[in-house]
């Protein structure tokens, strides 16, 4: 390539920037250059705003602009709103923080107070109206029992600040998965709020409301979001005011754990017989269990549903690093077991009937715990339910709606045992033993002759069976029989006892006096109103069990009357001094000895060769008397030993007759199988009765004292003439 012979500079690019170091006209042209390239070519973001300002249409920059100033006049109001909720909260939070009393105020926050029922002996059997055992702390309480409660309630409780969002959400969750309301089933409360829900919000009962405690305590557990929304404010000031340990304090004391426990304290002592500060892993489960259904779970009333509840609680407690793998283990393989009181239930009829023979300012109504020792004998309710269950799996058939009841007593009234019926561990049902009224047929008997004893008849005199005619007024005339549909001829007042004969029964009742039988009745405690015709002899009368077993102890003691009872001393908890104290039953005497001797021997009879002989004891005398009503709606058996008189009552609730039932029959065989229970390991007694004579040739005709006063004085008469003739009026 041929050139000019001057050397060409090398090429290279323009730079693109100009140097800092350049000087001269070059930068300037390089600026003219720009200046004119920026003011022919427009830049991309002013030629796209302009072509957007050409495209958008007039209506759509005023939608535009009109949901820009709706949202932002709607955040305006829902910051501010919630500002001022905020502040509102702020202030009720504070204002009820100020006013909550100190914590140990809210330990015991029942209405009304707890009797404690102890047996003749001392020892505890039944507890009624709400029990607080005493105070415990977050501190003194078993640590298993306080991770136990914190486990299976909120196991955030000492992370949260009273309330907890998550928990809430999961318990939405779970309730709208198992097709409930939002709100219904698990609440997702913190023990906070649970605290709250207790407390009421701070809200005490007011019996002068109106609103009984029930519906007090049905008002404070609603449900509804309002009170949701009040429950968490008071939970919150329950936090700013309280520390956690104290609010777990409050509800340690206050929750409702079944059987009228009110607090673990209580809970505890009630089932376990210990304190809550020892229990094991395994009874703090259990205990912790109850706060999900208190009554469901209670394990007086279903100790195996209470035990798998506690299993639940025993792996939250392990999966929650409370209990170790092993300690789970072992709780888990030794179920807690029920104190003997509690596993016993035993005398709920009993307990049910002293509670309402107190004052009710002391027993049902108290609001004072109150102790009261009774009359029970354990033993000797255990052996008659025992005996009660045994007739009616052995001798009753399968289905049976038929029901009994049973008192046992000693012969000044003391009662020792009471079954109101079949189903024995119950409490507040209905009682057979002292709410039936019930005709008692022959089981009257006893005092028709008791009447005639105490007026000089004796237990050998006769008495004719044969028909018999009464005309009652305005009822016309009334022939009673005999069971078997028989006349006996002229029989002996045992005789007639021992074959319960209707017709004897009758002509003695007439002899002595209507008016007569029925003081008698009345002033040996047969309360209930007695028949005013001459059925009143068969016992067309009503009565309940407890009466009639009283008379009965009333000629066994001798002759005197006897009034049931089984409070022995009421006295206020922490006190030595008794309020109430009774001594006794026995009262003022209704026959006499003599009288009542004669009797008990008649009623022997009746055991040994009568009616009543399904009821006789081997190596040990007893006495009693059989009771069958019209249709056999109702069959009875009372009678005694030396040691205890024991009443059994047989019958439908609904007045439907028995198949094949009389008193001689079950009713004796339940008398027959309780008394033997009893009586175990005691030696036998003689019965305080006569010692009886042959029998004085028969009379036509039920001799009376005025009848006997008169032959005797005619045959004074005789003998005088008779001495008179003979030595000529000398003895004049």
């Amino acid at each position: 390539m041929s050139g000019t012979g001057k050397k060409k500079p090398p090429l290279v690019a323009d730079r693109r920037y100009a140097s800092k170091a350049a000087s001269g006209k070059r930068p300037a042209a390089k600026t003219a250059t720009t200046r004119r390239t920026t003011k022919s070519k427009p830049t991309p973001r002013k030629t796209t705003r302009r072509r957007r300002s050409r495209s958008r249409n007039p209506i759509i920059r005023a939608i535009s602009g009109l949901f820009r100033w709706v949202f932002r006049m709607i955040w305006g109001v829902v910051w501010r709103s919630s500002a001022v909720l905020l502040l509102l909260v702020t202030l009720t939070v504070g204002y009820f923080a100020a006013t909550l009393p100190d914590a140990t105020q809210l330990i015991d926050g029942r209405t009304r107070g707890s009797v404690t029922l102890l047996d003749r002996n001392g020892q505890v059997f039944a507890w009624r109206g709400d029990q607080f055992g005493g105070m415990i702390t977050a501190d003194t309480v078993s640590p298993h029992l306080k991770n136990a409660v914190i486990a299976t309630e909120d196991k955030r409780f000492y992370r949260h600040f009273g309330i907890s969002p998550r928990g809430i959400a999961s318990a939405v969750r779970i309730n709208l998965r198992a097709g409930r309301g939002p709100l219904s089933g698990n609440g997702g409360s913190t023990i906070t709020q649970q605290t709250a829900k207790l407390l009421c919000l701070g809200v005490p009962h007011d019996p002068s409301s109106g609103m009984t405690e029930a519906e007090y305590e049905a008002d404070c557990r609603r449900g509804t979001l309002w009170r949701k929304a009040k429950e968490a404010i008071y939970a919150l000031a329950m936090e700013v005011r309280y520390s956690k340990d104290e609010i777990l304090t409050i509800y340690l004391n206050r929750a409702f754990l079944g059987a009228g426990a009110r607090g673990f304290e209580a809970a505890s002592q009630r089932y376990f017989g210990e304190s809550a500060n020892t229990v094991s892993p395994t009874e703090a489960a259990m205990l912790a269990g109850l706060l999900k259904a208190p009554t469901r779970y209670a394990p007086t009333n279903n100790l195996e549903r209470s035990r798998d509840r506690a299993q639940v609680v025993l792996n939250l407690m392990e999966e929650q690093g409370y209990l170790s793998t092993a300690e789970a283990v072992n709780a888990r393989e030794n179920p807690a077991e029920l104190s003997a009181a509690a596993a016993a239930r035993a005398g709920g009829y009993f307990a049910d009937w002293v509670m309402g023979s107190g004052p009710d300012f002391f027993t049902s109504n108290t609001t004072e715990d109150v102790i009261i020792r009774t009359t029970l004998d354990q033993r000797i309710q255990t052996a008659a339910e025992e005996a009660l269950a045994y007739i009616f799996e052995t001798k009753v058939r399968d289905g049976s709606e038929a029901q009994a009841a049973i008192v046992v007593m000693s012969s000044d009234g003391a009662v020792r045992a009471m079954v109101g019926g079949r189903q024995t561990r119950v409490s507040g049902a209905f009682n057979r033993a002292t709410q039936a009224l019930r005709q008692t047929g022959s089981a009257f008997k006893p005092f028709v002759y008791a009447a005639a004893l105490d007026l000089g008849y004796s237990y050998n005199d006769y008495v004719d069976d044969s028909p018999l005619t009464i005309n009652i007024p305005g009822s016309g005339a009334w022939s009673p029989t005999n069971y078997d549909h028989k006349f006996h001829g002229q029989v002996t007042l045992t005789d007639a006892l021992r074959q319960s004969f209707n017709i004897p029964a009758v002509r003695v009742s007439e002899s002595v006096g209507r008016e007569n039988v029925r003081k008698i009745a009345a002033d040996f405690g047969i309360e209930s109103d007695l028949a005013l015709g001459p059925a009143l002899a068969l016992g067309a009368s009503e009565s309940t069990l407890i009466e009639m077993t009283g008379a009965y102890a009333g000629i066994l003691n001798g002759g005197s009357s006897v009034t049931p009872y089984g409070l022995v001393e009421l006295r206020l908890q922490g006190e030595q001094d008794p309020l109430m104290r009774q001594e006794g039953g026995i009262g003022e005497r209704v026959i006499s000895e003599n009288a009542a001797a004669q009797l008990i021997y008649m009623m022997n009879q009746v055991v040994e060769a009568g009616t009543g002989q399904r009821a006789k004891l081997p190596g040990r005398p007893a006495a009693g008397k059989t009771g069958t009503t019209q249709a056999a709606r109702d069959a009875w058996f009372l009678g005694f030993t030396a040691d205890y008189v024991a009443g059994v009552w047989m019958g439908y609730d609904n007045n439907t007759p028995l198949t094949g039932v009389t008193g001689g029959g079950l009713p004796a065989e339940i008398w027959h199988e309780t008394m033997l229970r009893v009586h175990e390991g005691l030696p036998a007694q003689p019965l305080p009765m006569i010692t009886p004579v042959p029998p004085q040739p028969p009379l036509s005709e039920l001799r009376t004292r005025g009848n006997r006063g008169r032959r005797d004085r005619q045959a004074d008469g005789i003998i005088l003439d008779v001495l008179n003739s003979i030595f000529g009026g000398r003895n004049r």
